[in-house]
């Protein structure tokens, strides 16, 4: 007897229905669902179902720095659990040769690197890139690229398909006379934009407000707007084409630290921002080990309209790293979950990955990165960025109208 030949069970199963499965299984496993078939390939890519496939938190893009190695500097990638092979291949081997490469930023699976030309050390380009699709596109230098500090890209794949990135000029890069310059050591006098749509830079001044980003200050994008911390505790926000759109005021400790914890946000749609007190800098006076206690506490701006934040969650730095430390920790938060109550924290001379879950108020250690993970910078020690990455399966990159 001929044997009747076999249904796809899978065929049986609508698109939508699909999807909702999908996306409930863990980042590895993805990976492979998007290899079955055609059909399956294509529920990643389709702009109807990007919503529907949130990819948890793959891991974090840091550098190491050693001056008696070369290259001096070296970059890796750990997983988000802390153990296993980098499900991302740090060295980004599918790009073009360059004399040296950076990432800058990472926003919705795209990353923003600046790739240093071997024919000329001092010229450049931005390339940006989808490591999860090995795709990327080169967006020219500006005249301002090779001096600037702090740039970021923009990227909402439920939005559009096309990604902004902005270099933020400060005022001796953008060549203001020096009998002019602000008190204000690295204030931003321009923002310069580029749009993969219209594949060109355009630039705006910034005039009415003083302000100096962090070098390594999170890039927040979402709903069209670009988001940066910046000090003294406050946020600043641009439109797509550089102008700047408000000034957010940020909850602050009473004491104000050299290199405050002061980074923002992006969690389950809402921004978030976090720093750590502690007794004995708070009100001012000498405490014992029995009476010491210090904390880290957590803000949701609830209310984006009034600029009004909420303080969402306190935890003692006690119960979050237990008895290794004395006196105040030496740590950053370096990432808010995307879709959970859960932050992420480098901390200690060895650099310990950490996360904690706020609603079970649950510490867990994580992986340690080393002590290579510090930079010196005016004579304090400050940690190499954590840049968190979220893999995006869109296979087209926008590059022209």
């Amino acid at each position: 007897m001929e044997r009747a030949p076999m249904s796809d069970p899978m065929s049986k199963i609508t698109d939508d229905i699909l999807v909702d499965i999908i996306s409930r299984v863990p980042y590895k496993s993805t990976c492979c669902c998007k290899c079955v078939s055609t059909r399956w390939r294509d529920l990643f890519s389709h702009p109807d179902h990007r919503k529907k496939l949130p990819q948890p938190l793959a891991g974090f893009f840091y550098e190491s720095y050693n001056r008696d190695r070369f290259p001096k500097t070296a970059r890796y990638f750990t997983n988000v659990s802390g153990k296993g092979h980098p499900l991302v291949d740090p060295s980004l081997s599918f790009l073009p040769g360059y004399d040296s490469l950076h990432i800058l930023d990472c926003c919705n699976g795209l990353l923003l690197c600046r790739c240093w030309k071997p024919t000329d050390p001092k010229t450049l380009d931005y390339v940006v890139c989808n490591p999860a699709t090995e795709n990327w596109v080169v967006v020219t230098a500006t005249d301002w690229s090779s001096k600037v500090v702090v740039a970021r890209i923009g990227f909402e794949p439920a939005v559009s398909s096309h990604f902004h990135v902005f270099e933020f000029i400060d005022q001796e890069v953008w060549g203001i006379d020096q009998s002019e310059l602000s008190a204000y050591r690295g204030r931003i006098a321009a923002v310069a934009t580029y749009s993969s749509k219209a594949g060109v830079w355009t630039h705006q001044m910034v005039e009415d407000e003083e302000f100096v980003i962090p070098a390594h200050s999170k890039g927040v994008f979402f709903n069209g707007i670009m988001h940066l911390a910046a000090f003294d505790y406050m946020v600043v926000t641009f439109d797509v084409k550089g102008n700047l759109l408000r000034v957010i005021g940020t909850p602050s400790p009473s004491y104000r630290y050299e290199f405050p914890v002061n980074d923002v946000f992006l969690s389950q749609g809402q921004l978030y921002f976090s720093y750590g007190t502690d007794s004995e800098s708070d009100n001012g006076s000498e405490t014992s080990s029995e009476s010491y206690s210090s904390d880290l506490l957590v803000w949701v701006l609830e209310d984006y309209s009034s600029e009004k934040w909420t303080l969402k969650h306190t935890v003692g730095h006690l119960q979050l790293f237990g008895d290794k430390f004395s006196g105040y920790p030496d740590y950053n938060v370096v990432s808010f979950h995307p879709e959970r109550n859960m932050i992420f924290i480098v901390c200690g001379d060895e650099n310990s990955l950490m996360s904690y879950e706020m609603d079970f108020r649950k510490p867990r250690f994580l992986r340690r990165l080393g002590c290579e993970c510090q930079l010196e910078y005016r004579k304090v020690d400050v940690k190499t960025p954590f840049i968190p990455y979220v893999p995006l399966f869109m296979e087209s990159l926008a590059d022209g109208p």
